[in-house]
């Protein structure tokens, strides 16, 4: 006799936060412990679209797309300034009007100081810690940080802001994000990096993406506390990455293990992206690492 195919419906969703139309996946259980996932750049809630079925059995799974990315609308009469603190007070916002008293963090890229914001300003709420790619070391920052940090050394030199622009604000510069270090170009959905560039192009996304790389260096002024933060709550914790990512770099990862020596360090022979290429051995280690928090 086969087994039953047990199938758990994704929810796609809008809710009122911050004066923020925001868009969100949901999957699971609510009973269950919650895992809320922080999408990066250039990406949205999309990156987790094949993680989230792997998951939704054991755990309520919740991943907004931020402001500036994604479906998720600001009104123009809400006038929203685009730095990462203001994401942060945008998902905790997101996080209040669902309701969420406690749940694990899933970060990545962007995801990390939004993330790791609403950690410092609740530490009691959070439960666990992955950091697939999401920084928070020094040495976690790669040689393809060197045009952003030429634009925050010079932020009023129109030519370092159209060196970052013509960089990555395009879709040749989406699609490097996604390939580059893979193995198998043929486990890359082309969908998720014709996504984010289309998404770029919305009218004065550009602007807001440039905002964003220059705020970044604010960033790195909290690296302390958020190591604090790993240090005090020594939380179950994953840290797994593309060892390939030319943006946060494996001695990023290793880090980790300073300031909670009971993190489990992983890379995988892949990019930035990882869960493009390795959403299932991802998805079996959150398992093993978080599988016995807290609902």
């Amino acid at each position: 006799m086969t087994s039953p195919i047990v199938h758990i419906p994704v929810r796609h969703q809008f809710v009122e936060a911050d004066g923020v139309r925001v868009f969100y996946r949901e999957a699971g259980d609510p009973a269950a412990p919650t895992l809320l996932l922080v999408h990066g750049y250039p990406s949205s809630s999309h990156q987790f679209r094949d993680l989230i079925p792997l998951l939704a059995d054991k755990f309520h799974i919740i991943a907004p797309d931020l402001p500036g990315f994604g479906f998720t609308e600001i009104p123009a009469e809400r006038e929203y300034r685009y730095s990462f603190d203001a994401l942060a007070v945008t998902l905790g916002a997101f996080v209040e009007k669902l309701g969420l008293e406690r749940y694990a963090l899933y970060v990545f890229d962007y995801g990390a100081p939004t993330g790791l914001r609403l950690a410092l300003a609740h530490p009691e709420r959070v439960t666990g810690l992955i950091s697939q790619n999401g920084n928070a070391y020094l040495e976690g920052l790669g040689d393809a940080w060197e045009p952003i940090r030429a634009y925050w050394a010079e932020p009023g030199n129109p030519e370092r802001r159209k060196v970052v622009h013509d960089a990555v604000l395009n879709l040749e510069g989406t699609r490097w994000q996604y390939v580059h270090g893979v193995k198998d170009l043929a486990l890359v959905a082309p969908e998720s990096y014709y996504l984010d560039a289309l998404l770029l192009e919305r009218p004065g996304n550009k602007e807001i993406q440039l905002d964003l790389f220059l705020d970044y260096a604010n960033n790195l002024k909290l690296y302390p506390a958020f190591q604090a933060f790993f240090r005090d709550t020594r939380l179950p914790t994953l840290v797994i990455w593309g060892e390939h990512d030319p943006f946060f770099i494996p001695p990023g990862a290793e880090a980790f293990k300073r300031d909670n020596p009971n993190a489990v360090v992983e890379l995988l022979d892949t990019g930035h992206f990882a869960l493009e290429t390795h959403v299932g051995h991802i998805a079996q280690r959150i398992r093993e690492v978080l599988g016995d928090i807290p609902a």
